[in-house]
């Protein structure tokens, strides 16, 4: 019998051909450790068995997403150390980050296999590199910088280029690009015209400030991160009888995520195994997405190549993704091309069916946004907890319109990989700007020609690092640019909401939206670009704005770029356990020209589509769209006791000045704000969701007698209204609170 929409089959069977593998997510916490090496063994996949069973000579394990690549050699560890064919303290297993060494400590601790070191390479290297420094170099190791990006500015200084603070970090971070692919600072420009990278500044330029933060890290006796490995690297080929104790101690070692090992890291592993073969890699090059720091799947892809007897398992049963959403992921690589794609793994999905992934079409950005939150809205009533669903986007900037239209909904989000909009320094850097020149009024000499709102925007924000064209590359220059045309689409949305609006009424607009998130983090929905998404999954996933020049993004030109952003997209999609929804808008925003196309990559995967082949249709059967919903267009905020024109965002709350009389009935406020802690604790979410201070305030003044009068009140609005409307309204009249609690059921 199907599920109910929104309800995930949860229960655990006993044996791996009736679903009993599953990813570590749902697990136990506190599971039983197995009694015997075999027992470590049960549960596994003939294949996931095949990984365990083979501890001698090199192995590659080729993981699609969700096929359990972590419990598959996570038992491979253990079996081998169960059966006492491996001793725990010669393994190392490395992996990318300290949250999947720590997973993996812990799966190991759990079956058995306590003492087995899995680490980062850069932890492992230093480990390594404090051990050895006094019998190879002499002497303390110097001092680890753990931020560069002081060294690169002082670098910058010395010769005479002048960077900004994401100049700055986007010139640090090309440093440790060439770091990691042992690039020296003189051979910096040719290996950027190599690789088709796009460079921040003048090649010649970071190739001079490269090397003289070189020469700063020699003058004071300090390394960075990328030395962590550089100087484990030298010290293993020059001394001999370091690099063979370290072999004598690791005899047996075990590479996660494989396909993104730089140059620096495989020398680093070519150099602790020496001339032996126990190497069990495992990655997928399907999930190559950060080539941009230095990662590469060639290694992986080479593998064979460089181990011709090697023993190969893939694994392609998907324990976290129903067959819907496998299929559509499987249609997206399809089309890949490339060398990455010639060895794409076609998953099979051993779950249950579930719903079709969701196509719809918006006419414009704040449509996709409010449509969004309505369905997440719809999925939290379903049963689908907050914290199981996620929004994901391609930059950081696209972040505001999906944090307002779910603060709007009533909706806890949290954010991942990147701080709040109206946090981000460029964006209160822009806010004072922009207060100060609606404050100056037409004595800033800076807007004499600009005419109409938008335009002022531009030429204040400007001054601030706004320009027509975006900056080339996708590094912090770019991020802050997007960070400042969202504010100047803003202007442009709130001129055709409001024609004639105002620099005061735009920070108006602005203080409201950053008011409405001005509140604790909460667990909710998380908001997240792609790349942080990796090795995270939710049981309903929205992949937003999907259209040409976002996916892929516009700077991606080669064909290697515009694949790697085909495999970003792939990344996504594989986040999702059931619920699937991609969506694109046609325009920016609202009565804009419609002239954007969904992107290219949904060719042939979505309903009523063809592939792509030099052209392809857009449009079809199998897509949502939903009715244009018209925004009511907002008239001049006027002060109810003095008639003057309100552009405080607080003022416009109250509908008064703050210094005119205030009229309002504290018990009644109070009684208000009982009911709102009652209620936010019944529905689980913050005070916030359900009204403001200054709602709450603007009620108890106002003392609404019916539902027109309490509609009328800013912050109300119909969704709140038709939700808490019939509370607020019995307790203006005097009635018992709780008989307005019922009206909706709890639903957010």
């Amino acid at each position: 019998m199907p599920l109910p929409c929104g309800q995930l089959p949860r229960t655990a069977l006993p044996t791996w051909q009736h679903g009993g593998v599953t990813a570590a997510t749902h697990s136990s916490l506190f599971p039983q450790v197995p009694g015997s090496a075999d027992a470590v063994l049960d549960g596994l996949d003939p294949e996931q068995r095949e990984v365990a069973l083979a501890l001698h000579g090199p192995v590659c394990v080729l993981a699609g997403a969700g096929t359990g690549k972590t419990r598959a050699i996570t038992h491979r560890i253990a079996y081998g150390v169960r059966a006492g064919i491996l001793q725990p303290t010669s393994v190392l297993a490395v992996t990318f980050t300290n949250r999947a060494a720590g997973e993996m400590r812990g799966r190991l601790r759990q079956l058995g296999a306590a003492g087995v070191q899995a680490r980062t390479f850069h932890s492992a290297a230093l480990r390594q590199l404090q051990y050895f420094w006094p019998k190879a170099v002499g002497g303390e190791l110097p001092r680890l910088v753990e931020r560069k990006v002081q060294l690169v500015a002082e670098a910058a200084a010395r010769c005479r280029i002048r960077l900004d603070r994401n100049e700055l970090r986007d010139v640090t971070s090309e440093i440790e690009w060439a770091k990691v692919t042992q690039t020296v600072p003189a051979d910096y420009p040719a290996a950027v015209a190599k690789s088709q990278r796009d460079a921040p500044r003048d090649t010649a330029e970071i190739s001079q400030i490269y090397a003289m933060y070189e020469q700063l890290k020699r003058d004071r006796s300090v390394i960075d991160f990328e030395d962590v490995l550089l100087l484990t690297v030298a010290i293993l080929q020059d001394r001999h009888d370091i690099a063979d104790h370290v072999r004598r101690q690791y005899q047996h070692f075990v590479v996660d995520e494989y396909q993104d090992v730089s140059p620096l890291q495989q020398r680093l592993l070519d150099l602790w195994l020496g001339d032996r073969d126990n190497l069990c890699v495992v990655g997928d090059a399907s999930q190559t997405i950060y080539s941009f720091t230095g990662a590469t799947p060639e290694h992986l892809l080479n593998f064979r190549t460089r181990h011709p007897n090697a023993t190969v398992v893939k694994l392609v049963r998907d324990y976290r993704s129903t067959p819907q959403v496998v299929h559509l992921a499987n249609g997206l690589l399809g089309q890949a091309r490339g060398r990455a794609a010639e060895h794409r793994l076609e998953l099979v999905s051993q779950r249950e069916k579930g719903p079709e992934p969701a196509y719809t079409e918006y006419g414009d950005e704040p449509a996709e946004a409010e449509g969004t939150a309505r369905r997440i809205r719809d999925l939290i009533a379903s049963g689908v907890p907050a914290g199981e669903i996620a929004v994901l986007y391609r930059v950081n900037s696209q972040s505001e319109v999906y944090e307002q239209a779910l603060s709007d909904a009533g909706v806890p989000y949290q954010l991942r990989g990147a701080e709040r909009f109206f946090e981000r320094a460029e964006v209160r850097e822009a806010g004072v700007a922009l207060r100060g020149a609606a404050r100056a009024g037409g004595n800033d000499s800076l807007l004499d020609d600009a005419d109409g709102l938008p335009s002022q925007v531009r030429a204040v924000l400007s001054t601030k690092g706004w320009t027509t064209e975006p900056p080339a590359g996708s590094g912090a220059m770019r991020d802050r640019w997007e960070s400042l045309a969202a504010l100047v689409r803003l202007a442009e949305d709130l001129e055709q909401a409001k024609p004639g609006a105002t620099l005061s009424d735009l920070v108006a607009e602005l203080d409201e939206r950053a008011a409405a998130q001005h509140a604790p983090a909460v667990q909710g929905v998380t908001l997240a670009s792609l790349h942080s998404a990796k090795g995270l999954e939710w049981d309903a996933v929205f992949l937003v704005g999907l259209t040409e020049g976002m996916m892929p993004i516009t700077y991606a030109r080669t064909d290697e770029q515009i694949e790697e952003e085909r495999r970003l997209l792939y990344v996504g999609v594989t986040r999702a356990r059931f619920h699937l929804s991609l969506s694109w808008s046609l325009s920016r925003s609202p009565g804009s020209r419609g002239g954007r196309h969904p992107s290219r990559f949904l060719n042939g995967v979505r309903p009523g589509s063809a592939a792509l082949s030099g052209r392809g249709t857009f449009g079809g059967g199998g897509i949502e769209r939903p009715a244009v919903i018209k925004r009511r267009r907002r008239g001049p905020a006027l002060c109810r006791v003095c008639g003057k024109t309100l552009t405080d965002a607080g003022e416009m709350k109250l509908m008064r000045c703050e210094d005119c009389p205030s009229d309002m009935d504290e018990a009644l406020y109070e009684r208000l704000r009982d009911w709102r802690a009652d209620r936010a604790k019944e529905i689980g979410q913050p005070a916030y969701c359900v009204f403001t201070d200054k709602t709450l305030m603007a009620i108890a003044e106002a003392v609404p007698g019916s539902e027109g009068e309490l509609t009328g009140i800013s912050g109300v609005g119909v969704r709140k209204m038709d939700r808490f409307g019939a509370a607020v309204l019995a307790i203006c009249a005097g009635e018992d609170a709780v008989e307005g609690l019922g009206g909706d059921g709890g639903e957010v």
